[in-house]
This record gives C-alpha cells, structure tokens and sequence, in this order.
C-alpha cells in the first residue's frame, strides 16, 4: 500500500483498504514495537499547534520519537509569528523548508485543506475547528477493532455535542464506507449533528434520540464526546447545555456486558470516575492506541518500513 506523500486532512482521504491497511500495521507494532525503533531515523516531524492540545501533540511526537526520528514546532501561536500576523500559507511554507513532515490543529475549518496545498511535504490534519479529525478517527476504529474484530452488525451511540464535535463527524463519515453499521445520535436538539454530515450518513441505519438511559441498551458502542465551551459563541447556551449528558455507574447497570465506552478525552465531567474501572471502559486504551496507529501513519506518509 502506497501512501508516501499524502497529505491527511479528511476521513474520507484514505479507502476502506488503506485505513485497514494501517490497522494491521499499528497491531505489528503493539505486537513488536522494538522492530521499528529505527524506521524514522533522520527524520523530522514539525507540530504546528495552533490550539490547545495533550493527547494528540504528545501522542504525534511520542510516535515520531519512537520511531527513531526527531520533532519541532510550536504548541500555542502566541510562541511563534502567528501573533505578528503572519499568514498560514507562510508558516507552513517555512515548516516545509525544515521539517520532512507536518501535524497541524487549528480553531478554523478548512484551516488543514488551505496548509497542505502549500505545503510540499504531507500534511496530517490535527483537527481544524469542529470540522475533522482524522487521526482521532483512526484511533477509534483501530480500538474497536482490535476488541471486536470486525464493524459487522454493530450498533454505534454518539452522545453529546453533536453538532460541534469534529472527533463525531469523522467518526461517522469513516463509517460511512462500511455497511452493517447502525447509529444512535444522541444529543440535545440544540447539538444535533450538521446537515453536511448527516448527508454522509443518510445510506446508513441511524436515528436521533434524546435519552442517554433509554439508549444504552441497544449499544455495542457508545462513544462520549464533551460539550465544547471553546466552540460556542454565547457562556449561557454553553452553561444550559453543558451538563446534559452524565455517565456514571448506576446508568451502566442496564448496558451490555460487553459495552466498549470511548472518549476522545479531555473529559470534563460527562464521564464519572466511578467508571474508569469499569471492564468496559476503554477511553484510556483508545488513548495509548492513537499513538500507535499515529506511528504507522509516520510511516506510510514517509514511505519508510513498510
């Protein structure tokens, strides 16, 4: 499979083969992880962080580190030119003389699309406001899948802001390719999921409900998503709507036993502590597995070791 020089901006950037291409190489390095210490050697991946970030900044350069390669860039745009208004197409055309490879988050949709045509070297979109985030989106597959096995049959909640949530619209667009996928969407009215990706969706069984409780029997899947303060445009609706969705132990008592629960983190406190025990809690795993499969696409995107 050859993806040397892409760029990734998009969930629906890579086929259904591709994607499960990087899932067979990511579950080589779980397995073996000291076979690819040196693949990336002498190469450099530049961070360029235009929005807060833990999880995906550290686990992109905990991944290019353990590759045997090397990282640059900034976390926050007050610590480069940005703040004397230098422009994107700029920055990124400076990266682009350094680095052999970019990861870019940016509060503005479309941000990732506008880099990579200037770019010269892959682009590997981080998130770019509440439109996409692919690499999340492989690391949730990736986990189901190493549990599961297979999509096949299985019945998907999305819960909570629906509406703002890039990690849920590339979520379901991924899905979009994959048949015997079934949604629930749940969400208050306010935070329903945006017309241009329920359009993705439409071939697909889905439907939108309201109630955590009443849904959580039916899921293989439910995947928690925070409601987003940094996405809204007034603290009131932020404030009415925060709190809409909590999961905590005693809702659980009516779910499957064999339920996964994931969250693309930062929870805030739409997932109670007295979960994280839970057998069926799988928010902590996902986030180490993002780190794998980040690493298999260091690699595919620089044509190394694969």
């Amino acid at each position: 499979m050859d993806l040397q020089g892409r760029n990734l901006i998009a969930p629906l950037d890579l086929s259904v083969a591709e994607m499960e291409w990087l899932f067979d190489l990511a579950g080589r390095i779980i397995a073996r992880p000291e076979d690819y210490a040196d693949v990336c050697k002498g190469k450099l991946l530049a961070t360029v962080f235009y929005e807060a970030s833990t999880r995906t900044r550290l686990s992109f350069e905990a991944a290019m580190l353990r590759l045997g390669g090397q990282v640059i860039g900034f976390s926050e745009p007050q610590s480069s030119s940005v703040i004397k208004g230098e422009s994107i197409s700029d920055t990124i055309r400076t990266i682009a003389s350094y680095a052999d490879i970019a990861v870019m988050r940016h509060p503005k949709e479309g941000a990732a699309l506008v880099a990579a045509r200037q770019s010269g070297i892959p682009l590997i979109n981080a998130g770019d406001g509440g439109h996409f985030h692919p690499t999340q989106t492989l690391t949730d597959l990736l986990t189901i899948r190493l549990e599961k096995g297979s999509f096949d049959g299985i019945t998907i909640g999305v819960c909570g802001d629906l509406k703002f949530g890039r990690t849920a619209h590339s979520l379901v667009c991924a899905f979009s390719r994959y048949s015997g996928v079934r949604f629930i969407m749940i969400s208050p009215d306010e935070l329903r999921i945006p017309e241009y990706v329920r359009d993705e969706i439409s071939h697909l069984e889905f439907e939108e409900v309201r109630d955590l409780t009443d849904a959580l029997p039916q899921l293989d899947v439910l995947y928690m998503t925070r409601v987003q303060k940094e996405r809204f445009f007034n603290e009131e609706d932020y404030i009415r709507l925060k709190d809409s969705y909590i999961l905590n132990a005693a809702k659980l008592k009516n779910a499957k036993p064999d339920l996964m629960i994931l969250h693309p983190l930062p929870r805030v406190n739409e997932i109670a502590a007295d979960v994280d025990d839970d057998p069926r809690a799988f928010y902590f795993r996902q986030m180490r597995n993002g780190m794998y499969i980040r690493m298999a696409l260091l690699m595919a995107l620089l044509g190394k070791g694969v």
